[in-house]
């Protein structure tokens, strides 16, 4: 007797007491619901958010491979908070130079770094509001400033 869950006709109130004070062992729960993932995204829950090129880098891969993958310090305009940001496809480091106004989004992974860059959350995804894709196939050039 006494630890399996209670059962019959008036058992709802018990159940439903149980159910809300166990969610919050699910890390997945008490993130969404308790504000901190808006404190500590940089884009502060939005899915892209504008900013500054501040630098070109490039970053060593983890092992076991071994590249230099091109990224860039962006400084966004929203809250001038500093992100490092990959710069995708083969040769588009070319595309960026500093002080471009970029656009950049998630990497994919819920805000998590992907692959082998470590410590790279977000990706490029627009320079000078002209898609850094359309740039890389040669169907747009990049606007004069």
């Amino acid at each position: 007797m006494g630890i399996h869950k209670p059962k019959g006709i008036r058992a709802a109130r018990t159940l439903r007491n149980k159910r809300r004070v166990n969610r919050w062992a699910d890390k997945d729960y008490a993130k969404a619901n308790l504000g901190i993932a808006f404190k500590a995204n940089p884009l502060g829950g939005c899915s892209h958010a504008k900013g500054i090129v501040a630098e070109k880098l490039g970053i060593e891969a983890k092992q076991p491979n071994s590249a230099i993958r091109k990224c860039v310090r962006v400084q966004l305009v929203k809250n001038s908070k500093k992100v490092t940001a990959f710069v995708p496809r083969d040769g588009c480091l070319n595309f960026i130079d500093e002080n471009d106004e970029v656009l950049i989004a998630g990497f994919g992974r819920k805000g998590r770094a992907v692959g082998d860059i470590p410590g790279v959350r977000f990706k490029v995804v627009k320079v000078a509001n002209t898609s850094l894709l359309a740039m890389y196939k040669g169907k747009k050039e990049k606007p004069r400033s």
